[in-house]
């Protein structure tokens, strides 16, 4: 697998970074998924810079322009509730791609024991098309790994990309042996630690719930 740490050269990134990780910041649930889409919109400019190009002759006013321009056919997948925002900013860029949504979510067994549920899925044919795969939180890699299965069903993509907001050492670790080596993981930055729930440290909390409020 290629990973890509986006925050290991400064750039505005790191404001939004830092405002997503801030307790008192976090308080504005819609400055929270603001910055969320806005991380997304700058993975997927990263990210846009290893798809595959083609040719096109524009037609302006005055003349016609040779532009190059991306050919790859892209489904955008995102995990709900969290993903959302930044589905959102993926979407603001890759604004021809098709869409996929995918529910996976906690059932914890006890205080440090849990299994992923991945109950909803509404995909297209994937079939030698260009995935992208989009989860804010990369704890312990097991819900990316789950949907990644899930989707198996539904055709064998081109190509795969990761789009992660945060996530953890350990979570790379994992993701790598479940995950074509060919799998290009772009992730906005990244920590060394998980508690005993499994929850990044220092990390940001939950992103569901700092996004759109607490669940049951």
């Amino acid at each position: 697998m290629i990973v890509n740490i986006l925050d290991t050269k400064n750039s505005l990134l790191n404001k939004f970074i830092s405002e997503i990780r801030d307790v008192v910041v976090q308080k504005d649930a819609m400055r929270f998924r603001r910055n969320i889409e806005r991380i997304g919109e700058i993975l997927a400019y990263e990210l846009s810079q290893s798809l595959n190009y083609k040719n096109k002759i524009v037609t302006t006013p005055l003349g016609t322009k040779t532009i190059q321009v991306p050919k790859n056919n892209i489904v955008l997948c995102s995990i709900l509730r969290a993903g959302l925002p930044l589905h959102t900013g993926l979407l603001n860029y890759f604004d021809d791609a098709e869409n996929a949504f995918i529910s996976a979510y906690r059932k914890h067994i006890n205080d440090s024991e849990f299994e992923i549920k991945v109950e909803y899925f509404a995909s297209p044919n994937l079939e030698g098309k260009t995935l992208i795969l989009a989860d804010p939180m990369l704890a312990t890699g097991q819900s990316i790994v789950s949907v990644f299965e899930g989707l198996k069903k539904h055709g064998t993509p081109k190509e795969i990309y990761l789009a992660c907001v945060i996530g953890s050492t350990q979570a790379i670790a994992f993701i790598k042996e479940h995950f074509p080596s060919t799998t290009k993981l772009w992730i906005a930055t990244v920590d060394n630690k998980l508690n005993s729930k499994g929850y990044i440290i220092p990390g940001l909390g939950d992103a569901g719930d700092l996004a759109f409020g607490e669940k049951l």
